[in-house]
């Protein structure tokens, strides 16, 4: 590769770590900055360089890559890198931030004479892990050049939605994903919940609808994450899966929709945290069937 780029990742959780260890795998140079640093310390294995803060991550950065829980907290940490932050570079807006917060993040980009992708990402820890995510972007069509290395780096797809990232044509499209994939997860804990209670085989409720048109690949593969206690580590935790419900409600609300269903599933993920598994993979939403968590 010709076109090395110095690459800025901030935010280091189960996505970031991720993404920043598959640009760094392209070659590319990266500077990483977490909140709690021993989360990004094993990223120094693939040669990345550990910031202090976030300005010092920043220095030199050609492209600024953000994932970071939601977007007052993508604002905040991206204020306190302003010193660092070079006018004319990229920023690489991928935390799942809602519609009202991108309004902020947009302007700080103008403010600051950053060239502004919203650009959120579809997948789990597996398909991060791989470098198999689906980008979803939105922004000017001169600087792509730039950034699509990462996207190529980070994901197998990239979907363009739009040149003017602050419009959120991006984010719009992955709040109805989301919401695609958080009513899913809430039927899948349920349909499990309910066959315990009816004393119907989980087995034999598959085999009744293999191959036909109620049977789906994401059923199969959240359930068995619960019937198989194999909820940690999480694909996708539970505390930021109700995050994302509530921004789909919060978006339903500012169109004049009511979303029963996300709205259900917001509660849903709330009781399933405040009974102990907030850090556990976004299945565990099964528990928050039960009065008490259910024997093993």
């Amino acid at each position: 590769m010709t076109d090395k780029l110095t690459v800025s990742v901030l935010g280091t959780g189960i996505m970031g770590a991720a993404m920043a260890r598959n640009i760094a795998r392209a070659g590319h140079a990266v500077r990483v900055w977490n909140r709690s640093r021993d989360k990004a310390e094993p990223l120094a294995a693939e040669g990345a360089h550990i910031a202090g803060t976030p300005a010092e991550a920043v220095e030199g950065a050609d492209v600024v890559l953000t994932m970071l829980y939601d977007g007052p907290a993508a604002l905040d940490v991206m204020r306190q890198a302003a010193p660092g932050l070079r006018p004319g570079a990229v920023w690489m807006q991928s935390t799942t931030a809602g519609i009202e917060a991108l309004t902020g993040l947009a302007a700080f980009a103008d403010e600051h004479g950053l060239v502004f992708y919203d650009a959120p990402v579809l997948g789990t820890r597996e398909p991060a892990e791989a470098g198999r995510l689906l980008v979803l972007a939105a922004g000017p069509a001169e600087a792509r050049a730039t950034v699509t290395p990462v996207f190529d780096a980070v994901g197998a797809r990239t979907v363009w939605t739009g040149e003017d990232g602050a419009a959120g044509s991006a984010t719009r499209l992955k709040l109805v994903a989301n919401s695609w994939v958080i009513a899913a997860t809430s039927a899948v804990g349920e349909v499990l919940a309910l066959a315990g209670a009816l004393d119907v085989d989980p087995a034999v409720f598959f085999d009744a609808i293999a191959g036909g048109p109620l049977d789906m690949g994401y059923l199969r593969t959240k359930a068995a994450l619960v019937l198989e206690d194999r909820l940690s580590p999480p694909q996708f935790a539970v505390t930021t899966a109700e995050k994302d419900a509530r921004l789909i409600v919060e978006a339903g609300e500012r169109y004049g929709l009511r979303l029963d269903v996300a709205d259900a599933s917001a509660r849903r993920f709330a009781r399933a945290a405040a009974r102990g598994h907030g850090d556990k993979d976004m299945a565990a939403a099964y528990f928050a069937s039960f009065e008490e968590k259910p024997a093993p």
